[in-house]
């Protein structure tokens, strides 16, 4: 008997592709963790310590794009043993390289591109395909898998650091990723339901004309609001250390701040789940990029200690559920056949927005001297994404708008 949609056996999908997405997500968070090793060990500057994370976030998105449209034709089984196979190798390799440049190939090419980008875009997109009634909570429960990566892995990865080296770290993380990722990848061989995906396109009424305008146009703007509301949202998560370094707090409260943006992201990515399966997916982009700018505009007058760990909760409150939402939007505008090409693609500029504005926000602080402008510069981004996110609920036809509430 096929499995069907909002299933038992959905839910068990949703439990190994949290599992998967937890695994797959040390790699976002071990760059930072063994930074200051990796520096020393091969003698280079702090900006060139920094590179492998860009270069894997860079990686990532483009790949992310490629697995998507590999999981459209073959199923998500088999891009993800491809990225379990890759994760497990870059670790290893990484962690025997003798030279920064192998390090950094690895991290963007190995770990990035063929590695991590198949334990993203592509679940989101495949989870979309298993659920109807509760997509939009099942897809944050997905996204969790994220943030719920890193509260596990930088202090797992810091004491291998501190008691066998950042090099048997790296070796031991590999092993145990590469093998524990494809044996839960065989649990999804499984296509999505066929009544589902057969009826999809049918029951997504703007399909041939999203938002009333040509696919690709309608891509070009989703793509251009996901790279605008992550350069604002990379302004407090990249440089918040930093920020509380100079008001003179130091960077383990940053730090903590921090964490307590991750750990406060993972509440804000399950109501955000819940809310999109009452409103759909636009509107609760809208109310999520809303909230951002509103927590942007609260770091510009508050800078001391105790209002900057209640506007780093907020702030985590607010963004969490953000990005997850543009797999619900591209599942409710376009055809399912085309989920996993076109939510990578998204989610690719969402992970160039990220690295965007990482950089812009340190650039615009070594030109004035002060977050000030950086925050300033955040919440205009911010408004271009709200201003996005805005046209598109009113371009939407009216027949699809009532019809997101109640899901497809």
């Amino acid at each position: 008997m096929e499995p069907r949609a909002d299933s038992p056996y959905a839910a068990f999908r949703l439990a190994i592709t949290l599992a998967i997405m937890t695994i797959g997500a040390s790699a976002m968070y071990v760059v930072p963790v063994v930074l200051p090793a990796v520096q020393a060990e091969f003698g280079i500057a702090r900006a060139d310590a920094s590179l492998p994370y860009a270069l894997l976030m860079i990686g990532m998105g483009v790949g992310g794009v490629l697995m998507g449209r590999a999981a459209d034709r073959f199923g998500v089984m088999v891009p993800l043993l491809v990225g379990s196979a890759c994760i497990g190798l870059g670790y290893v390799g990484a962690g025997l390289a003798n030279d920064i440049h192998v390090f950094n190939l690895l991290h963007g090419f190995v770990l990035g591109l063929l590695g991590i980008s198949a334990t993203f875009s592509p679940l989101l997109a495949d989870t979309s395909l298993w659920w109807v009634k509760r997509r939009g909570i099942a897809v944050a429960v997905c996204a969790s898998g994220n943030y719920l990566g890193g509260a596990i892995w930088p202090p797992v990865l810091q004491h291998m650091v501190d008691t066998v080296g950042w090099r048997q770290g790296y070796i031991t993380m590999g092993i145990f990723c590469g093998v524990s990722m494809s044996v839960l990848a065989l649990f999804l061989h499984r296509r999505p339901p066929a009544a589902v995906s057969a009826a999809a396109t049918r029951t997504v009424h703007d399909a041939d004309r999203p938002f009333g305008l040509a696919p690709n146009a309608a891509m070009a703007l989703l793509m251009i609001a996901g790279t605008a509301c992550c350069v604002a949202m990379s302004m407090p998560q990249v440089h918040i250390v930093a920020y509380c370094s100079d008001l003179g707090y130091g960077a383990a409260r940053g730090a903590e701040m921090l964490s307590l943006m991750l750990g406060v992201g993972i509440v804000s990515r399950l109501v955000s789940g819940w809310i999109c399966d009452h409103v759909g997916g636009l509107r609760t982009l809208l109310l999520g990029s809303f909230l951002q700018m509103v927590a942007l505009f609260l770091f510009l007058p508050f800078d001391g200690l105790v209002p900057l760990y209640v506007i780093s909760a907020l702030f985590g409150l607010f963004q969490g559920g953000i990005v997850p939402s543009y797999a619900i939007i591209v599942r409710e505008h376009f055809p399912a056949r085309e989920a996993g090409a076109r939510t990578g693609a998204v989610i690719m500029c969402t992970l160039l927005g990220m690295a965007l504005g990482g950089w812009m926000s340190g650039k615009v602080f070594d030109l004035t001297g002060s977050y000030q402008a950086a925050f300033v510069n955040g919440i205009a981004w911010n408004a271009v994404n709200l201003a996005i996110a805005f046209l598109l609920l009113r371009k939407a036809s009216p027949r699809r708008r009532l019809g997101e509430a109640g899901g497809v």
